[in-house]
């Protein structure tokens, strides 16, 4: 079965919630991981969030994927940490049994309400989460979300500290434009994290009175910029929407364009 894998341009992901949850809803992930296909596409990510029936769809998708050459990333939207700074215990173990359904190597979580005030409460959780991912055989990508509890410099940074000191050395999926959302400022990001990224997500971001993901080209943010600062090795995702009448040949112009962008 594919696995990321290093080549001389960075592999190039669609994330299945760029074309849009009603559409994905409609047609099923398969549906749409068939169109990334068609189009280049490296690999998808699937989203527990747009799943109709996790039972008839994953399996379904594992089986397609297992004749692919594209390999699969699973996204889960609860996050790792409850309300009370604990693991959660049942919401990994749910996370870890879908990945595995679906035949994915990668886990893609946010951490949630890890306690930084008490890092030795929360940090209780990490034996636990070592062992069941060892046990896995997976890999979790810890990602900034769109809050401040979970997507800030300073919550990461306590994270990653506190899970380094366990013993526990978790890689990241980096995403450009969720630092907006928590006033932070991505290039700043970019430096305090880029050694552990695995992953990145990529959005443009515009402001008309909220911020909202666009398409790179129709940034108002210095998207190069900050691509330039993570490593280039790593796969890249397209996280932004996806809509056009000739769906494949704009999806594969998009892909085309993000796997040389910075890169020659």
């Amino acid at each position: 079965m594919p696995t990321p894998s290093s080549t001389s341009l960075p592999e190039t992901l669609v994330s299945l919630t760029s074309f849009g949850a009603a559409e994905v809803r409609r047609h099923g992930q398969l549906w749409f991981a068939q169109l990334c296909a068609q189009a280049g596409a490296n690999a998808v990510e699937v989203r527990e969030e747009l799943l109709v029936d996790a039972g008839q769809e994953l399996p379904a998708l594992a089986a397609w994927l297992q004749d692919s050459p594209l390999w699969s990333v699973y996204s889960c939207p609860q996050p790792l940490f409850d309300k009370h700074g604990s693991l959660d215990e049942g919401v990994l173990a749910h996370a870890l049994t879908a990945t595995q359904a679906l035949g994915a190597k990668w886990l893609k979580m946010s951490i949630g309400q890890f306690a930084a005030q008490s890092i030795e409460h929360s940090a209780q959780g990490f034996v636990s989460l070592a062992k069941q991912m060892l046990e896995s055989g997976l890999t979790l990508l810890i990602e900034n979300d769109q809050t401040v509890r979970a997507g800030s410099i300073r919550a990461l940074q306590q994270f990653f500290a506190a899970a380094d000191a366990a013993g526990l050395h978790l890689p990241m999926t980096f995403d450009m434009g969720n630092w907006h959302y928590v006033g932070e400022c991505p290039l700043e990001a970019a430096r305090c994290f880029s050694q552990r990224v695995a992953y990145v997500h990529t959005k443009g971001v515009q402001h008309p009175g909220k911020w909202v993901a666009v398409p790179l080209a129709q940034s108002q943010a210095a998207w190069r910029t900050v691509l330039f600062a993570l490593p280039t090795e790593v796969p890249r995702a397209i996280e932004y929407p996806l809509i056009n009448d000739e769906l494949t040949a704009y999806t594969r112009q998009e892909l085309d364009a993000l796997r040389i962008a910075t890169v020659l």
